[in-house]
């Protein structure tokens, strides 16, 4: 069986070194770059199973790269473990709300890395088997979700969506009127070892309203508990 392949990004020579190493004794093949723009067109044109990728990187950050990686359909679907030194929640919910798998606070210690590595690395399989065994599209009326080509339409409008807006839409639209906790919603999208602020899953179903024009109605907040998808047109926040 072949390494997994981890590529990191990340400008501080003494951090990219102990990232590498911790990885390497793990037994990940790692590809180290020192800006957005090297790991960018390395992605490109080897798919790695994983980055790593530091938020202050220079010249392109690590917030875009992270969205342009998700905006191609080659590089879509690579996991995206965002690092950031500040620590800061909005740095937080920016990054998972472009599509970011999860985030990694700087000063960390390397068991803490591999232990998030394994733990995305684990539920994107996990994920993956399950779409391709179950998953089937949920259509109502013009809106079409359809998993397996992980595609959004209205009428033959295609709605472009992050890996997370997906993820979350999908899972309230295959239960429709059930009501979920954030938690809940976080739990089922990402596993229960994901941690994340109420504040960021928010942001995200505020986004996802936004790109779904008319049907942002069909995502409702029940105050005080979470959110339920529902085809009736009703007050979203009600």
């Amino acid at each position: 069986m072949s390494k997994r392949h981890i590529m990191v990004a990340e400008d501080d020579e003494t951090i990219l070194e102990l990232i590498r190493y911790n990885l390497e004794k793990e037994g990940y093949q790692v590809s180290c770059y020192t800006s957005g723009e090297k790991v960018l067109l390395a992605a490109g044109i080897d798919i790695p199973d994983l980055v790593l990728l530091d938020i202050l990187l220079p010249g392109i950050d690590g917030i875009q790269v992270c969205k342009l990686l998700r905006s191609e359909e080659r590089t879509r679907n690579i996991p995206i473990i965002m690092v950031t030194a500040k620590g800061e929640e909005q740095d937080i919910v920016e990054g998972l709300e472009i599509g970011a798998d999860d985030y990694i606070t700087k000063p960390f210690s390397p068991r803490v890395m591999i232990a998030r590595v394994q733990a995305v690395l684990r539920r994107r399989q996990e994920g993956k088997e399950s779409t391709l065994a179950e998953d089937k599209p949920v259509r109502i009326r013009d809106l079409t979700i359809d998993p397996k080509r992980h595609r959004v339409s209205v009428g033959e409008k295609k709605i472009d969506l992050t890996v997370t807006e997906f993820q979350i839409l999908y899972f309230l639209a295959r239960q429709p009127g059930w009501v979920f906790t954030r938690y809940q919603i976080v739990e089922a999208v990402r596993g229960s070892d994901y941690h994340v602020t109420d504040r960021a899953v928010d942001v995200v179903i505020f986004g996802l309203r936004k790109k779904l024009g008319e049907y942002s109605r069909t995502i409702e907040t029940v105050r005080g508990i979470g959110y339920r998808f529902s085809d009736q047109s009703g007050d979203p926040d009600r």
